[in-house]
């Protein structure tokens, strides 16, 4: 089972049920959306020309679009870059791009943007059923590359060890973009649903916890450190999530 195929098995069984809910602008995305867009996205890519381990900037903030994104690149056999400037095939942005900053052949945008395509032209068509078996998938920097067996074991050993289940609701206080990408992949492959707040504090982080009846909460060494003593939250510092990967 690859990366992708990995963070979707849930899908299936948990169907309609809240993946991940984006505090700042208010979406809720199921998981059977998650699979459909992704696969649905992974189709348009190919139909636009995306070959197998091109380049695909990506440029979308923590919450509800950005594992669409990724995922959908890594399903259409790309290699997601998350990133606003330099050299891939596509960009995909959120609200905004630096023309001036990428040399790139097409951008899609999920919000209307001056120069891009809006991001649903690419899931007009039908669905991609299957995605690479291997090859790279994910990249920081455009050298090391992660390759989709390497990011799927990884993942398997981090639900093994920080053990998350599908009746928990996890709040994601991660502000960076893969340490938070790696988070949702954890709870989605376990069928949790991860809440993202809009901008983690102490303060914040309790109030979403009450209000959401978060059971874990994955959050910087100083913030975590601070939110320990709940007797019903479990506390994670971010770094197990990507500690196994050298990160």
């Amino acid at each position: 089972m690859t990366w992708t195929e990995l963070v979707m098995a849930a899908a299936p069984m948990q169907g309609d049920q809240p993946a991940v809910s984006d505090v700042r602008t208010g979406e809720v995305l199921s998981y059977a959306a998650f699979a459909r867009r992704v696969t649905r996205a992974a189709a348009g890519l190919r139909a636009q020309g995306l070959r197998y381990g091109e380049h695909v900037l990506v440029n979308v903030p923590l919450g509800a679009t950005l594992p669409v994104a990724v995922h959908a690149v890594a399903w259409a056999g790309g290699v997601a870059v998350l990133g606003s400037t330099g050299a891939a095939r596509m960009m995909i942005a959120h609200d905004h791009y630096d023309p001036a900053s990428v040399k790139v052949d097409q951008v899609f945008s999920f919000r209307p943007t001056p120069g891009a395509r809006p991001f649903s032209e690419l899931l007009a068509g039908g669905m991609l059923e299957f995605g690479p078996l291997a090859g790279p998938a994910f990249t920081l920097d455009g050298v090391r590359m992660f390759d989709n067996t390497e990011l799927a074991a990884d993942l398997r050993r981090v639900s093994m060890r920080l053990v998350v289940g599908k009746d928990d609701v996890l709040i994601s206080a991660v502000s960076e973009p893969f340490r938070g990408l790696r988070v949702i992949d954890l709870a989605m492959t376990s069928g949790a649903h991860v809440v993202v707040p809009h901008e983690p504090s102490l303060l914040g982080c309790r109030v979403l916890a009450q209000e959401r009846r978060a059971t874990v909460v994955v959050a910087p060494y100083d913030l975590a450190r601070r939110l320990l003593g709940d007797p019903v939250l479990r506390v994670v510092d971010e770094r197990a999530v990507v500690s196994s990967l050298g990160l």
